[in-house]
């Protein structure tokens, strides 16, 4: 299936406009001083990620698809992220704000033109949604600097999460029993798009588990830390030298607040919601909470098992699903997420772990898409038959287990991309991202 049978180019051009159109709100209420963001080992300067993302669509779309001359003098020499150390992103001598926007803009029209000529290629339509897709990733990103420099939140416009009933749905204890069987793990090359790191589906043989019915929440994190979580090497393992180098006694965004705990929310402190999910942590400390707990991290096959298979009378039926409450892969998830998970910063925030039943994997699973991403046990390597993108700098220089795989997505992941394929990946010591994590049951 091809990017044009799946997607109609005025819907194209439509998600071109609106991505740059959020990328726009995450900084216009931001100082030029601000956009340059003190330096952070995993953030770049907002002033430089946002001319980034205008370049890479001009890159692929406007000068290598459509061989259209350069817009900037040079502009690989100023955001080819690939050929530029993170460091010296703060060293360049970049375009004005003005020029900045100006630029996007200009990226953004020429793109919208070029999806909505009648004799736009194939190849035109995969390498726009590929932009499209890229910068939501970014997006994301912008949205967990913001948090991480304490900034207010942003003002977004469009967001229609109003349910407080949802968002204050309480806990979701116990487990769920998955029988084993094959699975094919990965994308299928009928599936219109997925990034190559889901490339190609394969066969694994996955024996039966257990798993939580929801991720683990603050409130039972904080019972680890109450417990001397952070003080008891033994529950470390090769985490124990992150946590001596980094001498964190609790996780990050926490600070005590008479008998409990407060979290930043971007600029504000607000008391801890026990039955939110834990958010901002590090592989290291989840691995550490489930030897304490005497529970394990699933591998990414079972995750997506869990999320996306179907149960028979024995073992799984041969059923894949792009979502876990049953869209098949041609479907864009946008059009059933809402009221079944939360996701596209519709909360602005992440909501109690029992809301959105209507989302449930066929197992009773929930919250497989959306409020947090989940570490899984499963070092980040590439699929057997992989094939590189021609962005070969997406996935390839990153393989290897100093990287481990994330599921599922966050409420500032957009829905039109994230699926039960989809492979986030991150080295073990993040805690700036909106990571979260669910436990299974050891045998």
């Amino acid at each position: 299936m091809s990017v044009a049978d799946w997607l109609s180019p005025q819907q194209l051009a439509e998600w071109l406009r609106e991505s740059r159109g959020r990328t726009m709100e995450l900084i216009e209420d931001l100082s030029d001083e601000q956009l340059r963001i003190p330096q952070q080992p995993y953030v770049n300067p907002l002033l430089w990620e946002v001319g980034h993302l205008s370049w890479f669509s001009e890159k692929f779309v406007l000068r290598e698809a459509l061989q259209q001359p350069p817009i900037l003098a040079q502009p690989d020499a100023i955001y080819d992220s690939g050929a530029i150390p993170h460091g010296t992103r703060w060293e360049l001598t970049l375009p004005s704000r003005e020029e900045t926007l100006a630029y996007m803009a200009e990226v953004r029209d020429r793109m919208v033109e070029a999806v909505l000529d009648p004799a736009c290629s194939d190849v035109v339509m995969h390498f726009a949604l590929y932009t499209v897709f890229h910068e939501d990733t970014h997006t994301e990103a912008l949205s967990s600097a913001r948090q991480l420099v304490g900034y207010p939140p942003p003002k977004l416009s469009g967001l229609s999460y109003t349910s407080t009933a949802e968002a204050d749905a309480g806990a979701l204890p116990g487990d769920v029993e998955v029988p084993g069987d094959t699975h094919l793990l990965g994308a299928l090359r009928g599936d219109p798009f997925c990034f190559d790191n889901e490339k190609w589906a394969h066969p694994v043989e996955v024996a039966p588990f257990t798993i939580a019915r929801a991720p683990v929440t603050q409130g039972e994190f904080a019972e680890f830390v109450a417990d001397g979580g952070y003080q008891r090497p033994e529950l470390w393992g090769a985490g124990e030298d992150w946590l001596a180098r980094t001498g964190a006694q609790h996780p990050t965004y926490w600070r005590p607040a008479g008998d409990g705990w407060q979290r930043r929310v971007y600029d504000q402190w607000v008391p801890l919601e026990p039955h939110k999910p834990m958010m901002h942590v590090s592989y290291w400390e989840a691995a550490a909470y489930c030897r304490w707990a005497g529970r394990r991290l699933p591998t990414e096959a079972e995750w997506e098992v869990a999320a996306g298979a179907e149960p028979g009378s024995t073992g799984l039926v041969d059923a894949r699903r792009a979502t876990p409450w049953g869209d098949p892969y041609a479907r864009v998830a946008v059009e059933t997420a809402q009221g079944r998970a939360n996701l596209d910063w519709r909360a602005m925030d992440t909501v109690d772990v029992a809301a959105h039943p209507d989302g449930d994997s066929a197992f009773g699973v929930r919250g497989m898409l959306g409020n947090v991403w989940e570490w899984t046990a499963s070092p980040f390597w590439a699929f057997p038959n992989f094939e590189a993108d021609a962005y070969a700098d997406n996935s390839a220089p990153f393989f290897g287990d100093h990287r481990r795989v994330l599921r599922g997505g966050s409420w500032a992941t957009r829905s039109r991309y994230v699926r039960v394929t989809y492979r986030n990946y991150f080295t073990p010591e993040r805690r700036d991202v909106f990571a979260g994590f669910r436990t299974c049951g050891v045998a």
